[in-house]
């Protein structure tokens, strides 16, 4: 029964070490070898794109990116939405963080069965290696793969929160320069495209998002179908609250420049209120550092000559008088 254990222990180990072992000599070869596109496709490809990425470096990803997106498909279908309202809250989730393609779920889905595949061969491989078939080495694998299965989820939550971070710090100032473009005799959509032109420097995702609401825009679509998409889309509140004061100032006539004009002032004092709770929590947040870090400090330096001296002064006495 023993030999039968060890067989078996050493034939796992073998094959988890040849499945990596395979795995990185594909990976390798996908990445050097250019996923078999010509020189004169990859040209194309580089004007379609419009040139804004650099030669060096780009295959690489590239051939990546076109390997996750072929695999996906067939990787993601134990993962897939029963019903549409699922499939509807995970493609919300990933256009909040920025994924916005139609085979966005797919992938994203395809990704984690990836991960996890790659999380069981690894730390199965390893643990293997190491410890042998033991309980321990099957948490460890089940950990790890674990860990990496939820990784895209890890990803796409903080790209979502610096996203929205971004979008909430600077849309007042974006609201400021719609103001003055409404004021100086610029229609709301003519005002929403210089946005999006003069803060590409400045707040980057915010002008992505406004550039894409000028373009369906461009495409023939409603205003307020737009305007509820971008509140939508981005997951912001501020913006969402933006979104329906704009459609309520379109629907009824009223004035663009006042609505936009209360909303920069109410974010702001937001904003400043925000300011004011954080540093009134830094009072509180304060005493966890001083009383672990500098309070002992403190106390070793204020008592520990009292102390050195007691130690001196008192023990030898106290052995005199014995």
């Amino acid at each position: 029964m023993f030999t039968v254990a060890l067989i078996s222990s050493s034939l796992l180990t073998q094959i988890a070490i040849f499945g990596m072992v395979a795995l990185g000599v594909w990976l390798a070869m996908e990445f050097l070898g250019g996923g078999g596109k010509s020189r004169a496709e990859e040209r194309l490809d580089e004007f379609q794109d419009g040139g804004g990425r650099a030669r060096g470096g780009s295959s690489a990803s590239d051939s990546m990116t076109r390997l996750i997106a072929k695999a996906s498909p067939k990787l993601s279908a134990p993962l897939q939405p029963k019903t549409e309202a699922e499939a509807g809250k995970i493609k919300q989730r990933l256009q909040h963080g920025g994924f916005r393609g139609e085979n966005a779920v797919t992938i994203f889905l395809g990704t984690k069965i990836f991960c996890l595949a790659i999380g069981f061969m690894a730390s199965g491989g390893s643990m293997l290696y190491f410890k042998g078939i033991t309980r321990e080495a099957g948490m460890y694998t089940v950990a790890i793969s674990g860990v990496l299965f939820f990784l895209p989820d890890i990803v796409v939550w903080f790209r979502k929160k610096s996203r929205q971070d971004a979008i909430f710090y600077g849309l007042p100032d974006a609201l400021d320069l719609m103001v003055v473009c409404v004021e100086a005799g610029l229609g709301l959509d003519q005002a929403m495209r210089k946005v999006a032109e003069e803060m590409k420097k400045s707040y980057l995702i915010l002008a992505e998002e406004f550039g894409l609401a000028n373009l369906q825009l461009q495409m023939g679509s409603a205003r307020n179908t737009v305007l509820h998409e971008l509140g939508q889309r981005t997951g912001v509140d501020d913006l969402r609250a933006l979104s329906a004061i704009l459609i309520q100032a379109d629907k009824f006539g009223s004035s663009v420049a006042q609505a936009l004009r209360v909303q920069s002032d109410s974010m702001r004092t937001r904003r400043s209120q925000m300011a004011e709770e954080k540093a009134a929590k830094t009072a509180v947040k304060l005493i966890f550092p001083l009383v672990i870090f500098i309070f002992p400090a403190i106390f070793v330096v204020l008592v520990g000559p009292a102390a050195i001296t007691m130690v001196n002064e008192m023990f030898p006495a106290m052995q005199g008088n014995q």
